[in-house]
């Protein structure tokens, strides 16, 4: 079966086009990079041609709230049109945990405008929400950095390694549209603060982690479960103890 990966050259996207070749799909990566520009159109209908599904795992270049919201506004408008064109048969786009909760936020309030324009689309579809990748964590600390003090909520965390993310989206990708959310995340909950103060000391970074209830995430605040999946979510096996080990 083809199936067109949009943001197919980026992290998520490059696994999930290995993964989808080894089970004998042909996964073509959508990019830039590759002629395909979801803003601007340029090489969308030939790349949908014969292609009844279609991944979206692409990201806003930036997280500026006007930025951001352009991007999945004006990318998932033209890449739904243009499914409909070719008659593609099933819209699997990349989400967050959360999102919906996140709304303070200007990039999460670009996702909840993305998701929504695939609901109202008519298109037949599924929307993976996964928790934060074990890879951002070090980011996180930045956004969260003053001097030389991190600020951070004790709330609920549950990160999940971008293989097992790319896996999650690569078996809904080949099964029928859910038409509806499904979540993925990682094996253990941490809390925030915690969970950067340790992998900060792995890393040998002399950081300070405060813990302040009413520091922000990505500028909006949290609740114990705003960043938690449900209780229906697929837990990935991948621990981020053991993930972490492994980088240092």
């Amino acid at each position: 079966m083809k199936i067109v990966v949009i943001g197919g050259t980026g992290l998520i996207g490059s696994k999930l086009v290995e993964k989808l070749k080894a089970d004998g799909h042909e996964a073509v990566p959508a990019a830039p990079n590759t002629g395909v520009n979801t803003l601007t159109g340029e090489g969308l209908a030939e790349v949908l041609r014969d292609a009844p599904v279609v991944v979206d795992v692409s990201n806003s270049p930036s997280f500026a709230d006007d930025a951001a919201m352009e991007f999945f506004r004006v990318s998932t408008d033209n890449l739904l049109k243009a499914e409909a064109v070719a008659g593609a048969t099933h819209h699997v786009a990349l989400s967050v945990v959360g999102t919906e909760r996140l709304q303070e936020s200007g990039y999460f309030r670009a996702k909840q405008v993305q998701e929504d324009l695939i609901r109202e689309s008519g298109m037949p579809y599924s929307i993976v929400h996964a928790t934060q990748f074990f890879e951002f964590m070090k980011g996180i600390a930045d956004l969260a950095t003053e001097g030389d003090t991190v600020r951070l909520s004790s709330a609920g965390i549950q990160p999940v390694h971008s293989d097992d993310v790319a896996a999650a989206v690569g078996r809904t990708a080949v099964g029928p549209p859910v038409d509806g959310v499904v979540e993925v995340a990682g094996p253990e909950v941490f809390r925030l603060d915690e969970l950067i103060r340790d992998t900060l000391a792995a890393q040998n970074d002399s950081r300070t982690v405060v813990t302040d209830p009413g520091a922000p995430y990505s500028g909006a605040p949290l609740e114990e479960n705003t960043l938690l999946p449900g209780p229906g979510a697929h837990l990935a096996e991948t621990r981020y103890t053991d993930w972490l080990a492994r980088q240092s």
